[in-house]
């Protein structure tokens, strides 16, 4: 598997609230855009990501073969994470009300699964078509979904960044469960809000369609952000399915 991973502040924020987590001999890739005052959004982005990375080290994956057994355990991996960043969210006043989204991926043989709460976002790029796996849990997502609001009217509504889920956020955290087939060659995407509220769709497709290496993708698209507005943090992993990933 060829991977490639960066995160950039961007041109309008102070600090960086994103964070990502590769883990390579595991097949688990982590991205997270934290939100709360204070730059507490840091503190649950990081939490997050570390905490699902401390639970597949000491849960191995390996043994774990159904979907249905997979989706159990990323459901109590979620749950663990959520826990921690809620408990530091009322353990400390400037923490509070701090939470964050979450996308993560994991690679096991011919299969990806996806869990995500929140707006980052996975892609599957296949033969030139790019496929959104996930749904933004977004307040303008909600409107759309009912047919209250048009797609035009999405894209600039004043409360497009409005989370309606979100690791931390609550005593219970909803995650989104996804598996598909996946094949050689096939582009895997997923990243915070920062990266697809700038670069569109078919800047995305030229991008991830180029023979580049993934590391070079990942300089190139961040580029693209920051040529675009950078107005968000930015940050990604993509990686490219080898054949010895589908053996």
């Amino acid at each position: 598997m060829e991977v490639g991973f960066k995160t950039d502040k961007g041109l309008r924020r102070s600090n960086n609230e994103d964070a990502c987590f590769v883990m390579k001999k595991d097949k688990v890739f982590i991205v997270a855009d934290g939100v709360g005052g204070n730059n507490s959004g840091e503190i649950a982005s990081r939490t997050a990501v570390n905490e699902i990375a401390n639970y597949v080290e000491t849960h191995p994956l390996n043994e774990i073969q159904s979907v249905e057994k997979v989706q159990e355990y990323f459901e109590d991996c979620m749950k663990n994470a959520n826990f921690k960043v809620l408990e530091l969210s009322q353990r400390f006043e400037s923490n509070k009300g701090m939470a964050t989204t979450v996308v993560c991926a994991y690679v096991q043989n011919d299969t990806i699964y996806i869990v995500n709460v929140g707006d980052s976002r996975a892609y599957v790029f296949r033969d030139g078509v790019l496929l959104q796996i996930t749904e933004d849990h977004t307040y303008v997502n909600t409107l759309l979904k009912a047919g209250l609001i048009s797609e035009d009217e999405a894209v600039n509504h004043e409360n497009k960044n409005m989370i309606t889920r979100a690791v931390g956020a609550d005593y219970t955290v909803d995650a989104d469960f996804f598996s598909l087939p996946i094949q050689v060659d096939d582009i895997v995407l997923i990243c915070t809000d920062g990266l697809y509220g700038e670069v569109g769709e078919d800047q995305l497709v030229a991008a991830l369609k180029q023979e580049k290496s993934m590391t070079d993708i990942c300089n190139e698209l961040v580029e693209m952000a920051n040529i675009n507005g950078g107005s968000d943090n930015i940050t990604m992993v993509v990686l490219k399915v080898t054949e010895e990933d589908v053996k």
